[in-house]
């Protein structure tokens, strides 16, 4: 597993896709970073041309540009945690492979592969890339869909999801997030999950609202900058998934869009 090396105001690096209404990808990974009390920095992956009723367009920028940026940064910046978001396809996730082999710090890679919506968002020789990267990273944070492609089965109830992380992290070596926002139930809080056993389990209420437009991206931000701040994996998802809760409340007074909206990021620094 990759060593975690603490500091105060960690400084984290997002690979990441855009979202030009803020409420996802690279935009809500720098709010939540700054939220979570860490400097942010972002790579970018793909520009999305997407707002709060879905997506029109996506635009990959050449290979080339995407490892100038990646360059750029770990060239002359220490990074002490790295958020992995979108990749997209089979050659963004082995460039981003590559690059990581240089890089010491631990690794949050929310594995963008399936929608909630069940909607399939990678070819399958992008979801094998990106499979193998699980494996590299330090913690995962796949929703459920996301979790069964991992583990090559369906997944329907937290005992399942549970058994069947646990599975991945003793094959993978990595610690596993299960996110209960993805079950059915009152309860929405999250799991993390070693080889061994359940580390921890931080509990949080369902809330009804629509507006949870970048949930995803925003745990594993904050996670990973809480994980590069306090060195502790339980102490970064309680404090993640606190957060999410509070944000998620505080949505709907946002207003922003006619769709499923964003998640209040500043809402504990008001």
């Amino acid at each position: 597993m990759r060593p975690v090396t603490t500091r105060p105001i960690p400084r984290v690096l997002s690979i990441a896709g855009t979202d030009p209404t803020g409420g996802a990808g690279l935009h809500a990974d720098l709010k939540s970073i700054l939220a979570a009390g860490g400097y942010g920095m972002g790579v970018v992956t793909a520009l999305v041309a997407q707002n709060t009723q879905g997506v029109r367009s996506v635009h990959v920028p050449p290979i080339e540009f995407l490892t100038q940026q990646l360059d750029s940064v770990s060239d002359d910046i220490g990074i002490d945690a790295i958020k992995i978001g979108m990749l997209g396809n089979a050659e963004i996730a082995h460039t981003v492979a590559q690059w990581l082999e240089r890089i010491d710090a631990p690794v949050v890679l929310d594995p963008v592969m399936v929608a909630t919506s069940g909607h399939r968002l990678l070819d399958s020789e992008a979801e094998e890339v990106v499979t193998e990267l699980a494996r590299e990273a330090t913690i995962i944070t796949p929703n459920l869909p996301e979790l069964s492609v991992l583990c090559g089965k369906e997944l329907t109830t937290a005992e399942d999801a549970l058994h069947a992380a646990q599975e991945f992290a003793a094959e993978s070596q990595t610690l596993v997030v299960v996110k209960g926002g993805h079950l059915s139930g009152p309860e929405a809080g999250n799991w993390l999950v070693s080889a061994d056993s359940v580390l921890a389990h931080t509990p949080s209420p369902r809330i009804s609202t629509k507006n949870t437009h970048g949930t995803g991206c925003s745990l594993s931000a904050a996670l990973a900058t809480k994980l590069a701040q306090s060195g502790s994996p339980e102490a970064a998802l309680e404090w993640s998934t606190r957060w999410l809760h509070d944000a998620i409340a505080a949505a709907d007074h946002l207003d922003v869009g006619k769709g499923n909206g964003p998640i209040d990021h500043g809402v504990w620094l008001r």
